[in-house]
Parts: structure tokens; sequence; C-alpha cells
């Protein structure tokens, strides 16, 4: 596994329909250009060549229609997803926000029971068109409790639908809006599809200020029939809970693709760029930048793979991919942002530069944390997980590599949203305990200490309340489970040990800063400050290891990519 090269990824991996997605879409921006692609950007012009080629092409049709609905080209492959969302995140967030939210607004058409809204957008995914979800409100945010959206029954499976949504992307082209609302006699939630060119669909305004519509839209009596009904009551509202699990993993792969992109031109700017008779990559701390940039971009990509593995595995007794989802959206987008934060001390006033791809990074790379629910509310869902993972493991037969050319249907009838705190997951000791390495044992000990303070040092109910205590004990959650998979997954990518080591390096490091967030909390308890004074480690030094990821994963990726002009 490596860092993308569009150049020369040539996707071998892949069958032959989705190679020939993969090297389009690249083709395609390419042959636009650089120039094109920032020029866009800064006039903040609407993508509608991309979106002509995806219709040629039928590209979203091709990805997005489950088998069952398609002409046998078709299938929801959450791997080749992984691949096309980077892709799009490479060059430029916009393109992938536009597939982004056509998946969002897909989501509750495919989990619904109207199978003539399925054949319907079956097609109109065939004819290019694009989607949009209509879930949250200008006064309300995503407290779908909350909802003003009201669909009133006017008799004979006849309704109108009034109310408002806002920050709904794709909102002005959509060929179908889902929206969410509530039964105006019952109360009850649902689901129904609207179409974006209605003469009641109000489309207020954009926004943003940028090349995405995210639009503030009202409907006005908008005529409803029991055809246009998606689910509803409790169906409605996992649906929506449960769209948001499939959408938010693909934030993770933005980061990725943004932060690869950010990568090789920070690198080719730094090895040609000569100051005080020495050129930049020749300074160690700008070493230092680099590697630290490239491990954790590194691990990023693993631990991203790996998530889809068990994306792609889950079922109704397997549901371990609801911790490693809202990772992928969570943590894999945070380290986006330290990648780019790394790199831009590396460039520094070039980032802001106008002709750079570094410049749409260093802005867009801080989207991605606060898009599908913050960091707050995802980390408020990891930590449900938290005591069965430690304490409460349960068999589950290992889960291999999976690349295959399966329908990812289970995506797509999830079950309910309740019962979190029941899921069980695998002894992560079994991934920790196959690989020694100085750092790896180093991080151990940290988790065996996290460990300590859970069971001697348990935090009280008003530690419990407080959100900053709890964000920062979920982090070092986080980091054991993040490091487990990419354990995991640097075996079955046959991961050089010295690389592991070097990322586990960040590891420890960014589990010493926790731990010191929580000893200086005003709330800390003096067991609680001796625990976290334990955890505070120093990663093992070993200058041979450091310059071989140097010389051989960072520096030989000088002028190896440069988009074309």
């Amino acid at each position: 596994m490596k860092l993308l090269n569009p150049k020369k990824q040539k996707y071998e991996h892949l069958d032959e329909r989705s190679r020939e997605i993969m090297v389009k879409t690249i083709r395609f921006f390419e042959e636009r250009g650089k120039e094109k692609l920032k020029d866009d950007d800064h006039e903040r012009r609407w993508y509608s060549d991309f979106l002509e080629f995806v219709k040629q092409e039928k590209i979203f049709y091709t990805m997005l229609t489950p088998a069952e609905y398609g002409d046998g080209t078709t299938r929801w492959d959450t791997f080749r997803n992984c691949e096309f969302n980077e892709i799009l995140g490479f060059y430029g967030l916009c393109y992938w926000y536009t597939w982004q939210v056509s998946i969002l607004g897909l989501g509750p058409i495919w989990m619904g029971n109207n199978e003539e809204v399925k054949r319907k957008t079956a097609q109109l995914l065939k004819e290019g068109g694009i989607f949009a979800f209509g879930l949250s409100e200008k006064a309300h945010g995503a407290d779908l409790y909350s909802s003003e959206m009201m669909l009133t029954p006017l008799g004979d499976g006849k309704y109108v639908a009034d109310g408002g949504k806002y920050y709904i992307g794709n909102a002005n082209k959509a060929a179908l809006v889902s929206v969410f609302g509530k039964n105006s006699e019952t109360d009850e939630y649902v689901f129904f599809a609207v179409d974006s060119q209605h003469e009641n669909f109000d489309l207020i305004k954009n926004v943003t200020n940028s090349q995405n519509y995210v639009a503030e839209f009202a409907l006005s009596g908008y005529p409803v029939t029991d055809n246009d009904i998606l689910t509803t009551g409790t169906e409605a509202w996992d649906s929506s809970l449960n769209t948001i699990n499939v959408g938010k993993y693909n934030l993770g792969w933005a980061s990725v693709g943004i932060c690869t992109h950010a990568f090789h031109e920070s690198i080719n700017h730094a090895a040609n760029r000569n100051l005080y008779g020495r050129y930049v990559t020749d300074f160690p701390h700008i070493r230092q930048l680099f590697v630290d940039a490239y491990a954790r971009l590194f691990a990023m990509k693993l631990f991203a793979y790996r998530a889809a593995d068990y994306m792609r595995s889950a079922s109704p007794e397997d549901r371990r991919y609801l911790l490693y989802n809202p990772m992928v959206k969570m943590k894999v987008t945070t380290q986006g942002e330290e990648v780019v934060n790394l790199l831009w001390d590396v460039i520094a006033a070039k980032g802001f530069e106008a002709d750079t791809f570094f410049e749409m990074a260093a802005r867009d790379i801080r989207a991605l944390p606060k898009l599908e629910g913050t960091v707050h509310v995802n980390m408020a869902l990891i930590i449900k997980f938290m005591a069965n993972y430690f304490f409460n493991p349960a068999e589950f037969p290992e889960i291999g590599k999976r690349h295959d050319t399966d329908d990812d249907t289970f995506l797509f009838n999830q079950g309910p949203t309740k019962g979190l705190g029941k899921i069980q997951f695998h002894d992560y000791n079994i991934a920790y305990n196959s690989i020694t390495l100085p750092n790896i044992e180093i991080f151990k000990e940290q988790i065996d200490l996290l460990k300590e303070f859970l069971l001697k040092a348990t935090p009280d109910e008003e530690q419990r309340k407080d959100i900053d205590f709890l964000l920062n004990l979920g982090e070092l959650f986080t980091l054991v489970a993040y490091g487990q998979l990419i354990i995991e997954n640097s075996k079955i990518y046959n991961v050089e040990d010295d690389l592991i080591d070097q990322i586990f390096d960040f590891m420890i490091r960014d589990f010493s800063r926790y731990a010191l967030q929580i000893y200086s909390k005003t709330s800390s308890t003096k067991d609680q400050m001796d625990i976290c004074t334990r955890m505070i480690r120093k990663p093992a030094v070993n200058k041979e290891r450091f310059d071989k990821i140097w010389s051989t994963y960072v520096y030989t990726l000088k002028e190896t990519y440069e988009m074309n002009p």
C-alpha cells in the first residue's frame, strides 16, 4: 500500500469496470488541469462539467445503485467507494461533496420500503441525477426530535408538506431530495421524497461561500402522496441515523485524498527550495515534520481501509463497525488536520498562494471534522463502546481483506439504532500481542495504565457530565482502537516493521498529550493524576529507523507527482 499518485496508480487490484471509472476520473481532472481547478475554486463556479462527465460515464449509477435495482453492471461496494472518495478528495473537496451528499440522499431511499421510488431512483441515477438529504434545520441543526417539517394528511393517501431545511447540499439540482419530517396529526417521523425543481420547492439561498450549493429551502404546500413516502415511525428515525452511518465513513477518505495531494506539493516545494546554502529538506526539523506527516497519513489510510473490512462484513450479530465507522469520521479527519498543519509548517507562506492546491487543502481540511456530526457528537457515541471493548470481549470469526465485488446490502438493512452499549468486540490484545516492536511495547504499557485508570480511578458523576473531560478520556480509548486496526492491516498489507514502529512513535506522544490534559483538569483527583503521570512516556529513540523512513518513504516522493497545469 502506498500514497496515491494519480500518474502511477493503475488500479490493477480492481475489476475492469471499477478500474475504468478510477482511471477516467483521474484523466478528467488531469486533462482539465490545475489552472482550471483553481479558477473554478476562486470563482466559486458550479462544477457542471464534472457532473456532465459523471453522467456520460454513468459513474454514480454504477457505484451507488445496489445490484438488485441495476442492470447487471451496478453494486454498492464500500471498498471501491473508498478509492473514488480518495480521488475526489485529492482534486478538491467540492467534487467529493456532491458525491457525498448524493450518498446521503440515497440512504433513506435504499433503506426504505418504497419499491416504486427505488426503481425511479435507479433510472434517475442512470440519467446522471444527483441527490440530497433534507435532514437538518436552521433552528435545530441535526436535532431530529425538534424537526418542524410537517406532513399534513389530506385523506386518500394525499398530504401537503410545509417547513424549511437548512444546509442541504445539492438541493439546487437534486433529482430527488429525501426529506425528514413529522406527521402533523400523529407526530410520527416520516421520510418522503420531493423534486427540487417543483414549483412548491422554494430554493431560498446558498448558505456557503463555495463552489457547492448548500441550500436553505422551504416546502410550501408541497403535494405528497403515499407513492412518495419512504418510511414512517421508528423506521424513518432509524434510516436517518443509519444513513449517516454509511455517509460519515466517507469523510475520512476525503481527508486522505486532500492530505496526499498536499503532501506531494509540499515535498516538491521543500526539496527544490534552497535557503542559506541548504535545501529545505536538509534541515533536521523539516525532516521531522515530514516524517510525522507521512506516518500520520499512512496510518489514516491503514485504519480507514481496515474499517471498510468491518463495514463490509457487518451483520446483526457483528456490529463492530459502529465503533470503527465513526472513528474514520472523527479520528481520521482530525488526523488530516494534523497532517496539513505539519506540512504548512514546512511550506509556510507558500500555503497561502493562490495557484497552489495547498491553499484549498488548508481551508477544506477543517470542514471534515465538522460535518456529519461534530467530533464531540461522534466521541459521545464512541465512549458508549469503551466498557465492553476493554472488559467484555467476545469471539468472532477473523475478518480478512474485503476487496471482493460483493454488494454491501447490509448497509441498507442495519436495523434498529438502539443497544449500542451491548455491542461486543474481539479482544484487542490479539492484535497487540501479534507484533513486538519497541514503540508498541511502550504503547501497550500506556493501554494497561488506561485500564487501571478506568478500574481504580473511575470518573465520578460530575466528571462524566464534563464533556471536555470525557473528550480527552475518549481520545485515549480511540487511540487504542486506532492502533489495533493499524496493526491488523499492517499484516494484511505486509507493511514494514520500521514504518509501524514510526507510526507508534506519534501514537505514544499523542497518548501522553491527552493524559496530560486529563491530569490538568481542575476536577482530576490525586489517584487520577498519579496514573496520568505514569501514562506520559517517551517513544523509543531510533535514529536509524527515522532516517530510513525519511529516505525510503518520504524523500523518494520528491517530483513523482505534480498536477498537469
